[in-house]
């Protein structure tokens, strides 16, 4: 039987990148059939059309499905969107697709392989490449990684890297447990999956840095910096295995 993949694609007043980013996917879905996939929209707080165009989107014959929160983060959306889905594995990535698609499906496959529970695109390994980033992110990325590394003993180096996957059983077990709700849900999904034995697969990947990136650089640091802290000092909830 062939296995089920939910991209879910975070959102926040996104109106202009979407269109592109769904038949981007749309087309990518063509190209390899033998699965059965969707993309998921999830718009976290909204303010512009982007639900309008999304629903218009699938209005059109795209294979998506809307769904909103009220409320803004994108750790928020993920833990609604993932939850609620059906798939055997749900995945994630930026609507400015950012980290190109072919890296999808080496991590997929690894999902699909049982061998893995969590997949993430890396900017930091052997074969990877990285486009237009501006040094202070780049040195700013490079020191938050190898802090989560010493602390944590981490077995993966590219905790940012908006380009993950999670399989069905290890979201149910994992995304309960993390806390934040913003761009510290994936360093803290990592951890957690980590210390409660699932297995992390890492692949290399080619990622082009966009220049209208809405992320503030130094809240977004002062957050991910808070969150390891919390975790070292407070201790990592262990999930257990269902």
């Amino acid at each position: 039987m062939a296995a089920s993949v939910d991209i879910v694609i975070p959102v926040l007043n996104e109106e202009a990148a979407l269109p592109h980013c769904v038949k981007t996917l749309s087309a990518f879905i063509e190209e390899h059939p033998g699965r059965d996939w969707k993309i998921t929209v999830a718009d976290n707080g909204s303010t512009d059309r982007t639900q309008e165009v999304a629903e218009e989107l699938a209005e059109h014959g795209y294979p998506i499905r809307v769904t909103r929160l009220d409320q803004r983060g994108r750790g928020r959306a993920l833990k609604k969107a993932w939850l609620e889905s059906d798939a055997d594995i749900r995945f994630y990535m930026d609507v400015d697709l950012s980290t190109r698609l072919d890296a999808l499906m080496p991590l997929v496959e690894a999902l699909e392989s049982g061998e893995y529970q969590v997949a993430t695109g890396s900017r930091l390994m052997k074969g990877s490449e990285v486009v237009g980033r501006k040094l202070q992110r780049e040195i700013t990325s490079r020191v938050y990684n190898l802090m989560h590394r010493v602390m944590f003993f981490s077995p993966f180096k590219d905790a940012q890297c908006g380009f993950k996957g999670i399989t069905g059983e290890a979201a149910k077990a994992c995304i309960p447990l993390v806390k934040n709700n913003n761009w510290f849900f994936d360093t803290e999904l990592l951890i957690i999956a980590a210390k409660s034995g699932y297995k992390i697969k890492s692949h290399p990947v080619h990622w082009e840095d966009d220049p209208d990136t809405r992320v503030n650089v130094t809240a977004t640091v002062t957050e991910d910096v808070k969150g390891l802290l919390r975790l070292r000092f407070g201790g990592v909830p262990r999930a257990k295995r269902l």
